[in-house]
């Protein structure tokens, strides 16, 4: 007899089965000290974002940023397997919640095609005002710095998230099989606060 836990389970494994697994090589990011050369605060500015933004536009943090609420995962931000929509609060449909599969940290499995299930505490979604993927560096640091484009946050808010938000830790650290986000969220951190203090300038393009 199939229950609805074995049912879950097997919808996970499904899950687990299909997705690549990645190189784990760590990219690195240049530190705030690096921008000292660039003498116009302006300039300054926009570069520093640039270089926060190597966080920002991985994988690890543009498939909690989809152009749908439709979820997506892997490098090539592929849709999900299973399919699974955000619902109405981000954490999944009440027939398929994130926490069906994802718990408050990575779970190894013994499966040869992927080596762990990702997990963090508050697994969900980013709200949909805060879509990224599909869009410039540019147009992410328009929208990231906009109350009404960002879920409500403040450049304060915004730079707690950055540096404190477990979710935001997990794609640094995001289990056996992916690859993590570049440098560490102290380094991120360090990036946006320098970005907020020269004027929070967005790139070109």
């Amino acid at each position: 007899m199939i229950t609805r836990s074995t049912g879950r389970l097997a919808v996970c494994f499904i899950a687990v089965a299909a997705v690549r697994i990645a190189a784990s090589e760590t990219p690195l990011l240049e530190p705030v000290s690096a921008f000292d050369r660039i003498t116009d605060e302006r300039a300054r500015s926009a570069a520093l974002f640039v270089e926060a933004a190597k966080v920002i536009t991985s994988p690890r943090c543009m498939n909690c940023h989809p152009s749908t609420r439709e979820v997506t995962q892997g490098d090539d931000l592929h849709p999900h397997v299973p399919y699974v929509s955000a619902g109405r609060y981000g954490a999944g449909a009440p027939a398929l919640p994130c926490r069906a599969c994802h718990g408050s940290s990575n779970t190894t499995t013994l499966a040869d095609s992927i080596r762990s299930i990702p997990g963090s505490p508050g697994w969900a979604l980013a709200p949909a005002s805060m879509a990224w993927q599909g869009k410039s560096v540019r147009e992410i640091c328009e929208q990231i710095q906009d109350p009404a484009r960002n879920g409500g946050k403040s450049l304060d808010k915004l730079r707690q998230h950055m540096a404190a938000d477990p979710v935001v830790a997990w794609g640094f650290q995001p289990g056996d099989g992916r690859i993590p986000a570049p440098g560490s969220q102290v380094e991120l951190a360090a990036l946006i606060d320098a970005w907020i203090a020269t004027g929070a300038q967005c790139p070109q393009r």
